[in-house]
């Protein structure tokens, strides 16, 4: 039985809207200077206290929450936004470095989420989350009653079958109703499919385990929510490569020199090695640059699951937590996704603006798809998957009531 299905109400895009997800963004400013240059872009309404008028009033997220509202009515009033009753949306990203990727937009049943091996269902969710973001995603979904963001799941059982489906549907469906290019050069385009195509689509699409890839408050959101359902793209193995996720740390106690110096009294190995830093080839090693210097830090073999031998959770926990005594979810983290290169981390700490850079290994593919046949929980942000599915494409009115 599947777990996928049409959207009932769709609101396809027109143009102009398409966006980075909201939780993509190291440097919020960035935010607001995307509003401020396309007020149509979604992250208005995702983002409302980074509007450049909420940022100039000083609002919070709470306090900016009700303009969210607005500037949604005020998109589709304006024609940004057109409407499709019971579709599946056929998605493809082509023109970036990976391959061309096919994903269909539907609706997922909240109730197959599964966070753990005793829990059922056909959504595995594999990352822990932070809290407030959470309480936010639900707070928007609430008010607006539409969802903007698809939560990324990863068919791991159909997804030859899925992906051919997908360039099938496209085919038949002549030319795109949006085509939308992102900051890397990937073109963005959607289909609606409906009636018995559609029906199909998503039926394939939901008929087997669904991996999360990329949202995972997203989902626990519409949990949270008591939602029936969520907004997802199923995509397919051959459509996504998974990228590094660094750190940048600010509001060390002392010097980034110091603290890695007590990372090598706690038994790594830590060697200084020329030159700006780059992202390691390989799991095993990580590196740390501050204070115009790089080092390699390797923390050595350690027993345990698959998730305890990460490189990120080793710098979770000996470098966080041990050495630090921070949480995983301290403000003085910052997670960067693997869009960002080795030199922008530097520049950030060249800059002043952090005191330190963490560049790591992208997890590999096994070790991803081991953590979750195991259902164990990846560490925070530590899977960047490519391409990510843009928001702002395709949007579900939630039923009234």
């Amino acid at each position: 039985m599947t777990a996928a299905h049409p959207i009932d109400l769709a609101w396809l895009s027109t143009g102009g809207t398409g966006a980075k997800n909201y939780d993509e963004f190291p440097d919020e400013t960035e935010i607001t200077r995307i509003i401020e240059a396309n007020p149509a872009s979604m992250l208005g309404v995702e983002m409302p206290a980074h509007t450049p008028e909420a940022v100039a009033a000083g609002l919070s997220f709470d306090q900016a929450l009700p303009a969210a509202a607005e500037r949604l009515g005020a998109l589709k009033d304006a024609g940004r936004f057109a409407a499709y009753g019971d579709v599946a949306v056929a998605y493809r990203i082509s023109g970036g470095e990976e391959p061309t990727a096919y994903g269909v937009f539907c609706l997922v049943d909240t109730a197959e989420i599964s966070s753990s091996a005793e829990e059922p269902g056909k959504v595995i969710r594999n990352e822990d989350v932070f809290i407030e973001k959470v309480k936010q995603r639900n707070e928007l979904n609430q008010l607006l009653r539409h969802l903007l963001s698809p939560v990324l799941l990863l068919q791991s059982s159909k997804g030859e079958e899925l992906h051919a489906a997908i360039e099938a549907a496209i085919a038949d469906a002549g030319e795109p109703v949006a085509a939308d290019l992102d900051e890397s050069g990937r073109a963005h385009e959607i289909w609606p499919v409906g009636g018995e195509a559609g029906e199909r689509l998503a039926a394939l699409a939901g008929d087997g385990d669904l991996i999360v890839a990329d949202g995972n408050h997203r989902s626990l959101a519409a949990q949270v929510g008591g939602l029936d359902r969520f907004l997802a793209v199923i995509t397919t193995p051959r459509s996504v490569a998974i990228r590094p996720y660094h750190r940048l740390v600010k509001g060390l106690p002392g010097s980034a020199s110091q603290l890695v110096e007590q990372i090598g009294q706690i038994g790594a190995t830590v060697t200084e090695v020329d030159g700006p830093p780059e992202t390691p080839a390989a799991g095993g090693t990580v590196v740390m640059y501050g204070q115009g210097r790089t080092w390699e830090v390797g923390f050595g073999d350690v027993e345990g699951s698959v998730v305890d031998r990460l490189d990120h959770t080793r710098v979770e926990n000996e470098v966080f937590t041990a050495l630090l005594g921070w949480e995983a979810g301290d403000k003085r983290i910052t997670y960067v996704g693997g869009d960002y290169p080795a030199a922008w981390l530097a520049e950030q700490v060249d800059a002043g603006r952090a005191d330190l850079a963490i560049l790591i290994a992208p997890v590999t593919v096994p070790d991803f798809i081991d953590v979750n046949l195991q259902r164990l929980k990846m560490p925070r942000k530590s899977t960047w998957f490519v391409p990510k599915a843009r928001a702002g494409l395709a949007i579900a009115e939630l039923p009234k009531g």
